[in-house]
């Protein structure tokens, strides 16, 4: 979240750029909107799977809607207390944990994206939505904001983690397996060998999407990488001292080979945490603790 807040404010002056449709440069620096195709030939060859990919965790929460029915991701004694207004408000300021859109976030560099998913009760259309507590928006329009920046940058590659699913059955699986579809088109890159995947292959294939799919599903369908080929470790605390900890021994654990590999460099607030900062919110409460963490480890994501 420190890493987004620094990213904003590099956005607002501008030292962030993208290219002109022109394909020319704003700015005689490496944009971070193309960082990738900016990268020396040298690493043109080398497995994703060995570089560092910048990432953001519950990528989609820069906007919830607090007049949403409260998510299923919730537990009952809270979907009991949000029928009071003002309970929804409060949860509101925990639930979003970024303050760029899919789109700031890929101008920003970010390549990987974490996302939990949902139907809504109620609704006639089958539509998923992305979810942290309430719903977000529709994962179509988020699907097509990133769709948009890829085909404005063909060397950039995404990861799309769907890792948690919320009241879905059969059909919801298969429509937002088509809104995939649909979204991304041939820029799906089918699952294969992890160590096959650099990015002069994928470019070369004019691939730019992998999709990864926590749940059986993925079985059906090539394009969707099982959840296990990227697992996320997580270390389940608000002390910087113990996550620290937590992200040097789960890397030096990693497997080698064979998988992806996601640092959730991230403090998770417990119950006391959210008491105690109750009005304040996550953003007042977490974050500012987060500048203890090192730069070398301020990555939300790293590849294996």
């Amino acid at each position: 979240m420190l890493a987004v807040r620094k990213v904003r404010r590099k956005l607002r002056m501008g030292t962030i750029c993208s290219p002109n449709p022109s394909g020319t440069k704003t700015s005689s620096e490496v944009c971070n909107a193309d960082w990738m195709a900016s990268l020396p030939p040298h690493l043109h060859n080398v497995p994703l799977s060995n570089l560092a990919i910048p990432g953001s965790h519950d990528s989609f929460s820069y906007w919830v809607d607090e007049k949403s029915p409260v998510g299923p991701d919730q537990t009952a004694a809270i979907k009991r207390l949000a029928r009071i207004s003002l309970v929804k408000k409060l949860m509101k300021k925990w639930s979003v944990t970024q303050n760029l859109t899919f789109r700031e976030q890929l101008e920003a560099g970010i390549r990987y994206f974490d996302l939990r998913v949902s139907s809504k009760p109620g609704d006639a259309d089958q539509e998923i939505y992305f979810i942290h507590g309430l719903f977000g928006i529709k994962v179509w329009d988020g699907l097509m904001e990133i769709d948009s920046f890829l085909t404005q940058h063909p060397q950039e590659i995404v990861f799309l983690d769907f890792n948690h699913f919320y009241a879905m059955d059969e059909a919801h699986h298969k429509r937002l397996v088509l809104r995939i579809q649909e979204a991304f088109g041939n820029k799906l890159c089918s699952a294969c060998s992890v160590e096959s995947m650099t990015l002069r292959a994928l470019w070369e294939k004019k691939c730019q999407v992998l999709i990864f799919y926590h749940c059986p599903f993925y079985k059906q369908y090539p394009f969707l990488w099982p959840g296990k080929k990227i697992p996320a470790p997580w270390a389940n605390t608000t002390s910087v001292r113990k996550l620290i900890l937590f992200l040097e021994t789960t890397l030096s654990e990693r497997a080698p080979r064979g998988s992806f590999h996601v640092s959730q460099a991230i403090l998770t607030p417990r119950v006391k945490t959210i008491a105690r900062g109750l009005v304040g919110g996550l953003k007042n409460t977490l974050v500012h603790r987060s500048a203890l963490i090192p730069v070398s480890l301020l990555r939300f994501s790293r590849s294996s």
